[in-house]
């Protein structure tokens, strides 16, 4: 049976618009324009270009401030970003661009919507960290439990060779075997890390972004150590603020490896600076790179990392060569990976 239905037509129209777009550049052998507004985080020349560079005529931008956005993207058919913002503005004075893909899994820089009515496709890169972060969440844990860094940088300052004995320590280490690990966020990245939580000998608990506030609740109240791994939604937005807090033991070790945004910075340092819980090991703030007077640089028991969680080379490697193929496949006619159909 046919289906006439405009969403039908509409993903109709779109996919022959590419295949012929693809086909025009190809017969006329003019390279698309490529334009990449900050490369520099994907490859600070670590990684080739090549899999783009296969495709059309590219343009690298280490980094594109925000006057400059438009100028430098006016002429692109195809704009690659990670974390340089397209805004309504921005797209409704860009009448040749047909194609964004985002250079990262999460696409809130991009207005989506107003790509959609202007015909634009959206893609992104799902899944091509999980691993990593998963790995990355474990060394902000064991750090705050092991105290590795500090106590090896105790050594480098000559301290073992004054110890009167054979071992020292400040802190003592933690055991994570039997310790409760309350993942908030039931995803791909919340199961890897519950995973390796399991084979160290922890017990693993969730709570969904469905799951409302009771099970968010029950899981805080009986977690020795909670880790986010959510999207930054309106549900989710401060979701460790004084209230959740107020759950958390004593004892309780907080890990972010997702959105600054989950985490109320002002009520953790508190937290953390009145011993209420303690300890916490993130990878991103509210805001990146983070003001100097961020109050969670200088809280106590709070090791920070800058947003490093994803980005070993084997994931950007992952990164760069599945947002080749979606241009690829946007070109053949065949969009994959796409957020705004």
């Amino acid at each position: 049976m046919l289906d006439y239905s405009f969403g039908s037509i509409r993903r109709s129209l779109r996919t022959n618009i590419a295949l012929y777009l693809g086909l025009y550049f190809i017969i006329k052998k003019m390279p698309l324009k490529i334009i990449i507004l900050d490369s520099y985080t994907l490859s600070p020349g670590d990684l080739p270009w090549t899999p783009f560079e296969q495709l059309g005529s590219i343009t690298f931008y280490d980094r594109t401030p925000e006057h400059l956005i438009l100028e430098r993207s006016i002429d692109a058919d195809i704009l690659l970003t990670n974390k340089t913002p397209l805004t309504e503005s921005t797209l409704n004075s860009l009448p040749k661009l047909k194609y964004v893909g985002v250079l990262a899994t999460g696409h809130n820089i991009v207005d989506s919507k107003i790509a959609r009515e202007k015909g634009i496709t959206v893609t992104n890169v799902p899944e091509y960290s999980t691993m990593a972060v998963a790995q990355h969440t474990f060394s902000l844990l064991l750090e705050l439990t092991q105290h590795t860094g500090h106590l090896a940088k105790s050594v480098r300052q000559g301290d073992w060779t004054k110890s009167k004995d054979f071992s020292y320590w400040e802190k003592s280490p933690i055991e994570l075997a039997r310790k409760t690990l309350g993942i908030i966020g039931s995803g791909k990245i919340g199961k890897a890390v519950g995973k390796i939580a399991e084979a160290m000998g922890m017990h693993v608990c969730y709570a969904s972004k469905l799951g409302g506030d009771k099970e968010l609740e029950l899981v805080i109240r009986s977690s020795d150590v909670i880790s986010l791994h959510c999207p930054l939604t309106v549900l989710t937005k401060e979701i460790i603020s004084k209230r959740t807090i107020a759950w958390m033991k004593p004892t309780t070790l907080v890990i972010n490896t997702s959105r600054g945004g989950l985490i109320n910075e002002l009520d953790l340092s508190e937290a953390l600076n009145s011993d209420r819980i303690a300890g916490a090991g993130l990878d991103v703030l509210s805001t990146e790179p983070p003001a100097p007077n961020n109050p969670l640089l200088n809280a106590k028991n709070c090791i920070i990392t800058p947003h490093i969680a994803w980005a070993s080379i084997q994931a950007r490697e992952r990164l760069m060569y599945t947002a080749a193929s979606n241009l690829k496949h946007y070109l053949e006619g065949n969009t994959i990976n796409c957020i705004n159909l």
